[in-house]
């Protein structure tokens, strides 16, 4: 592939509305939309996909779409537990992967993709969104490179969640039956707590750690036992400690469908952010505040550049893992389905 050549990829699972923003992302960055194709096309997320983006073609089979030639990159928002096989398969035909997080759902899973990236030497990246289309997040990751919070030894992250009402998924307004189901959405820990785990290994430059503690609950939803509301892990690397809590509480009374914090603490100082709300009354998301020796700082982060899309087109075109390292995303999975498989069960979870 030459530099002047647009990069061309395919949607195949349309389950989950991150895509949405998976697609918007790399048609921003310069690629071409070429199909899509799903396992339930009377989805209702399928079918605004198809309203939004009209002369885009529509396969009936995705594995057709899959194995097609002339197809670069392969994007995949499907049910969870498809997501794996989707990957593999694409892998196995030649072609780059970007899924939806989670990437998969089980060790197995994740042990599969692994062996297909390694013997075709594609790349497999999950779209950490609450990191890779997070301004205020790039910018606290600037803030810790700089230096200005010294060497950093913990961080904390929220990631509070609304579940909505049963039937459709879309703008948080409600969920899918499988959303339901552990054993498709693959637990709570494996889904949301993959962005935190991300930041923790992103922020304190980390490339491995260990799970100490995780814990699964439901706590608020007893008549729908397949559904986790409730976890957190604790993690520990050689030189930094991890805490993540997540969870489907967040009220009706929040603008939004939750109040992302993370919190970063360094030898100097520490890092705040509130990524999609301030509860305190200022507009919109992406506020940092930043308390170091020199002072106190609030930082409007709204404009600063994200670039995950930009670099994962180019480095479809020039073989690099700049968006992000392979063996972090490995990693970052491999942690999230370890706390997972590990958790404690509590409240109406455990059955």
């Amino acid at each position: 592939m030459t530099s002047t050549q647009a990069v061309r990829f395919a949607a195949v699972g349309l389950d989950h509305a991150h895509i949405f923003g998976q697609i918007a992302g790399l048609i921003g960055a310069g690629a071409e939309f070429v199909g899509m194709a799903t396992d339930d096309p009377s989805a209702a997320i399928a079918t605004r996909v198809r309203e939004q983006y009209p002369d885009v073609p529509v396969v009936e089979s995705p594995d057709d779409l899959l194995s097609r030639d002339g197809i670069d990159l392969i994007v995949t928002a499907a049910v969870p537990d498809r997501r794996g096989p989707i990957a593999v398969a694409a892998l196995r035909a030649g072609k780059d992967v970007m899924t939806d997080k989670p990437g998969c759902v089980s060790l197995e899973q994740l042990e599969e993709i692994e062996k297909a990236v390694g013997q075709t030497g594609r790349f497999w990246s999950v779209t950490f969104s609450e990191r890779f289309e997070v301004p205020s997040v790039i910018k606290a990751g600037e803030l810790v490179r700089e230096g200005r919070i010294g060497t950093v030894v913990q961080t904390l992250g929220i990631g509070p969640h609304r579940v909505g009402d049963r039937g459709h998924l879309g703008g948080g307004a409600g969920r899918p039956d499988w959303f339901y189901d552990n054993n498709r959405y693959g637990g709570i820990l494996t889904d949301i707590a993959s962005h935190q785990i991300d930041q923790f290994l992103w922020l304190t430059g980390a490339r491995t750690a260990e799970v100490v503690a995780s814990t699964v609950g439901n706590f608020a939803n007893p008549d729908e036992p397949g559904l986790q509301d409730f976890g957190e892990i604790l993690l520990r690397s050689d030189n930094a400690q991890g805490y993540i809590r997540v969870d489907w509480y967040t009220p009706a009374g929040l603008p939004t469908w939750g109040d992302g914090r993370l919190m970063i603490l360094g030898t100097d100082g520490y890092i705040e952010l509130r990524k999609y709300v301030d509860i305190a009354g200022r507009d919109g998301g992406d506020h940092l505040f930043l308390v170091n020796q020199e002072g106190m700082q609030y930082i409007d982060c709204s404009q600063v550049q994200t670039t995950y899309y930009s670099d994962l087109v180019r480095d479809v075109r020039d073989r690099t893992t700049s968006a992000a390292p392979q063996e972090h995303t490995f990693e970052t999975m491999r942690l999230a389905l370890t706390a997972q498989q590990r958790a404690t069960v509590r409240g109406a979870a455990r059955g």
